[in-house]
């Protein structure tokens, strides 16, 4: 009976000393999760790098890539190459885009007809050259003088011309003078533009219009005529305006007015 008292202790006490043990080693995590992502990465990454390679292998042996000698190759600065492209695209723009002076641009003139003037109602049928306002229009290498626009640079020229006529009389109640009756049943009414060569040393006609009006003494009357052509004009050359019954002219500056253009050489 002693045998099996002691046997027992010994059996539990061999129980305690094993669960003791199995508390001193930590268990012990599978690492077959870690390792599988890191192996399946190293072989996509080695996959990407075995397709570039045949894909540069193939494009080199069909031509489209070509062996670059650099022991040839000039060497510039690395400044020199960076901004080289950039100074250049500068460049472009600066040339696209740059406005012209006033120095560069094609010779030209616009004149409204000045005021006030006043033209004799005798002889009407006489033709009378048209001074034109400097102040409010402008010529451009060109000059004026009496009526004529001046040509400074030769070359091939857009030259045009408007003049408006019109006749009313003031009510008999209005504060405004009177103006005279005139005969205007039957009012030739003729622009002509005339170049004067200094080749030739004499005027000759480039354009003429008009119209001849039979017009109403009560009421208001007004006929504008219009014209415009190129010619050819050397230094020294003139234009100018002439027109018929001139005291008839409308004194506005958007009706009458006269210019000049150069179009090439």
């Amino acid at each position: 009976m002693a045998a099996t008292h002691n046997e027992y202790r010994g059996y539990l006490r061999n129980n305690v000393h094993m669960e003791a043990g199995q508390h001193r080693f930590h268990p012990v995590q599978n690492s077959e999760p870690t390792y599988r992502p890191l192996l399946f990465g190293t072989l996509a990454v080695m996959g990407l790098l075995q397709v570039a390679s045949s894909v540069a292998i193939l494009l080199h042996l069909t031509g489209y890539l070509q062996e670059v000698d650099l022991s040839t190759a000039p060497h510039r600065p690395i400044e020199e190459v960076q901004t080289e492209p950039v100074l250049n695209a500068l460049r472009d723009t600066r040339k696209t885009r740059r406005c012209k002076t006033p120095k560069e641009s094609l010779p030209s003139a616009h004149l409204p007809i000045r005021r006030p003037q006043e033209y004799p109602k005798k002889d009407v049928r006489q033709a009378i050259t048209i001074d034109w306002e400097e102040k409010h229009g402008y010529h451009h290498k060109m000059g004026y003088q009496k009526g004529k626009l001046l040509v400074i640079e030769p070359g091939f020229y857009y030259v045009y011309a408007k003049t408006c006529f019109r006749y009313y009389r003031i009510p008999e109640d209005s504060s405004q003078a009177e103006i005279p009756p005139v005969d205007v049943s039957n009012t030739q009414l003729i622009q002509y533009v005339y170049h004067e060569s200094i080749k030739w040393n004499k005027a000759v006609m480039l354009m003429k219009t008009g119209s001849t009006m039979r017009w109403n003494d009560t009421s208001y009357n007004m006929y504008c005529a219009q014209q415009g052509r190129g010619v050819q004009l050397e230094e020294g050359d003139a234009l100018f305006v002439n027109v018929s019954n001139a005291w008839m002219l409308d004194l506005e500056g958007e009706g009458t007015y006269f210019g000049a253009i150069k179009l090439g050489n």
